[in-house]
């Protein structure tokens, strides 16, 4: 693949809630500021903008039911998303900046639990994600997927309207110096060639440590390379310790690494960079205040 322009992501959203003061609790986490303070979603939204990010993801992660419950999501989930949608869009166009929207389409029983997703319902509940947020996103992303079964699931309930299919999978924490694999125990190489028979224009991994990730983009460009398939590839990762196997999104909140500060950060995003990543971002406690050093120095 040859020299690409390196495309800036945001960071996350429920830490930067929280941290200004918006409404955020279990299970709800940042969905609940989506009815309680819209205002504060977009305003995140903004300060990412304002920070130098590329492209944005709409504020609907949490909109499954594993967060908001199964009466509130089958009332409301469409709704939400909507929202969710409407809100980062309304951000961007106030920007005035050439900023995407990407969708975000999050593991639909609960993050970093391959063993607890439903094939049979993964459509059902897809559904409502998708209608809510089509009118407003400029391309689909589904992220922190545990497995490569849950990514073909959200890929089959996709529409036929042309937008961009990102796909963002999570990595197993204590893999720093074996094989990179995903939650779910799947080797990064089998991952990367199911997300070129999808079709997807770029593949990410998010939401785990940042040691983790080198070997996994390192894993996923040779596989590209060996297929002949021009894919970017992406990053961005957590600011808070290992997740054991058995964790949820719903065990607490972990408290941030010292060392990932945006100087600290910054060096993991260098490194990702230099192996071939093109979609640079953070996730979990990586905030403006990161994505703006990553603007500044790697765009």
């Amino acid at each position: 693949m040859g020299s690409v322009h390196t495309v800036i992501l945001d960071g996350g959203m429920g830490r930067e809630l929280q941290r200004r003061g918006a409404p955020f609790r279990q299970p709800e986490w940042s969905a609940l500021a989506l009815s309680e303070a819209p205002q504060a979603v977009e305003a995140v939204h903004a300060a990412y903008i304002e920070s130098g990010a590329n492209v944005i993801t709409s504020n609907s992660y949490a909109v499954v039911p594993f967060h908001i419950g199964e009466a509130r999501f089958a009332a409301e989930g469409q709704a939400l998303a909507a929202l969710a949608g409407e809100l980062a869009r309304r951000a961007v166009d106030a920007s005035g900046k050439a900023v995407r929207v990407a969708g975000s389409l999050p593991p639909l029983f609960g993050s970093y639990r391959p063993d607890l997703f439903e094939a049979d319902r993964a459509l059902e509940l897809l559904a409502p994600l998708v209608a809510g947020l089509g009118p407003h996103v400029d391309l689909w992303l589904a992220e922190t997927q545990s497995s490569i079964v849950e990514a073909r699931a959200i890929h089959a309930g996709l529409p036929d309207d042309g937008k961009p299919f990102w796909l963002s999978f999570t990595l197993r924490d204590e893999d720093a110096d074996e094989v990179p694999r995903l939650r779910s125990g799947e080797p990064v190489t089998d991952a990367a060639e199911a997300a070129a028979q999808l079709g997807v224009q770029v593949l990410l991994f998010n939401c785990s440590q940042p040691e983790v990730i080198g070997a996994a983009i390192d894993a996923a460009r040779q596989t590209f390379e060996r297929l002949g398939r021009d894919i970017h590839i992406g990053a961005y990762a957590n600011a808070f310790p290992p997740q054991p196997k058995q964790a949820t999104a719903n065990d607490g909140l972990d408290p941030l690494r010292e060392d990932l500060d945006p100087p600290g950060y910054l060096h993991w995003a260098a490194d990702w960079q230099a192996r071939g990543a093109s979609h640079l971002g953070g996730c979990c406690g990586i905030g403006p205040e990161h994505i703006a050093v990553l603007a500044q120095k790697l765009a």
